[in-house]
């Protein structure tokens, strides 16, 4: 009892690390947390941090479950709600009351090729192109194959993945939802037109994927929480085919896969390739289907030296006096180049410093 009574305390500490530290918001302190003395210690642990704590208890009273060695538990039956003091509390309860463990597999798919992927052009509402019919054609062929028990079909509100699921000949959901990325002024633009008219957006959005806002538009940030009631829904769902966009299945994907910000807008999520999903005791067993139908690559790899010091926006700021950089200023590769650039200009550079959180705060150095 002593031993685990320090293990405890230990772990305890990990969280007070992981919230003063780490910037954490929500911890889960998974233990046998029963007893009042373990739970006073916590109590008193949290009031000495100014820490807020919600107890999740889970009870299995069903002999017959608890025989079966708890295979599937008698979760659903019935929940013991009381003191949900804030807002994550009550999200926290919303959660546990969709999920289920019943056997179930998540399909994730893009929409066939479309004739905007074949231009280079993001956003907009395209229809398909031949070989994103042919996908469809075939992604019909796999579902019958697989003979998919009550399989839900779900696609966004866009034409590309509506023609997708017309050609399944089953019936589906449209959810607005999981509108593809809204990408503002950019929309129906490729890279190249947005690195032409809108250089430092461009160069933006290559240093901060994650938080970086389309003018308009959204970020990849703005497109988790909007994709939030869509998890809910899919953790109270049995066998189930989403038919989506690019940065809406990376979000997915990380979700399910417990991925990060940093890889999350750099997920490869390429087109006419289903992601099987099979949610396991701790986390989630993913196989990838091909289905031979050739398309066009439309991933963008993570840049490894910031595009904002190529010389065409270098030249556009240089006519300004100044040169706006988001790349740290101890990249060697980076200072060599900007040495050489503004020896040549004869300028002398404002390097703006981003802050790692917001775009907002910057710092400027001469």
């Amino acid at each position: 009892m002593k031993i685990r009574k320090q293990c405890a305390l230990v772990a305890l500490e990990d969280v007070k690390a992981y919230f003063t530290e780490e910037s954490g918001q929500i911890a889960v302190f998974d233990a046998t947390n029963t007893t009042r003395e373990r739970r006073d210690m916590i109590l008193n642990f949290a009031k000495q941090n100014a820490f807020k704590v919600f107890f999740v208890e889970s009870v299995c009273d069903d002999p017959d479950v608890i025989a079966a060695n708890i295979l599937v538990i008698n979760v659903g039956q019935r929940f013991l709600v009381n003191r949900v003091q804030d807002y994550i509390q009550s999200k926290i309860v919303y959660y546990l009351m969709n999920i289920h463990v019943h056997p179930r597999t998540i399909y994730l798919c893009r929409h066939g090729e479309s004739e905007f992927n074949l231009l280079g052009k993001i956003g907009g509402d395209s229809g398909l192109s031949v070989r994103g019919k042919q996908f469809a054609h075939a992604l019909k062929k796999f579902l019958e194959e697989q003979e998919i028990q009550d399989l839900k079909v779900w696609t966004s509100q866009l034409k590309r993945t509506i023609q997708t699921a017309e050609s399944l000949g089953v019936t589906y959901e449209q959810w607005k939802i999981l509108n593809e990325i809204d990408a503002g002024v950019c929309e129906e633009m490729t890279y190249s037109e947005i690195e032409q008219r809108y250089p430092e957006e461009f160069a933006l959005r290559d240093q901060e994927k994650y938080l970086y806002r389309y003018p308009g538009g959204e970020s990849y940030q703005d497109l988790v929480q909007r994709l939030e009631p869509v998890i809910m829904e899919l953790e109270r769902q049995g066998n189930i085919l989403v038919i989506s966009h690019q940065a809406v299945m990376r979000c997915l994907l990380a979700y399910f896969l417990d991925k990060g910000a940093d890889e999350l807008p750099y997920l490869r999520c390429p087109l006419h390739i289903i992601f099987k999903l099979t949610p396991v005791a701790y986390g989630c067993k993913v196989e990838t289907i091909t289905l031979n139908v050739d398309a066009v690559d439309t991933h963008r790899d993570k840049p490894t030296v910031s595009v904002f010091y190529s010389s065409r926006i270098l030249e556009s700021l240089g006519s300004r006096g100044l040169g706006f950089f988001c790349v740290p200023k101890t990249n060697p590769e980076f200072m060599s180049c900007m040495s050489l650039y503004f020896q040549e200009a004869k300028m002398k550079p404002f390097l703006v410093l981003l802050s790692e959180y917001f775009f907002r705060n910057l710092s400027l150095e001469s």
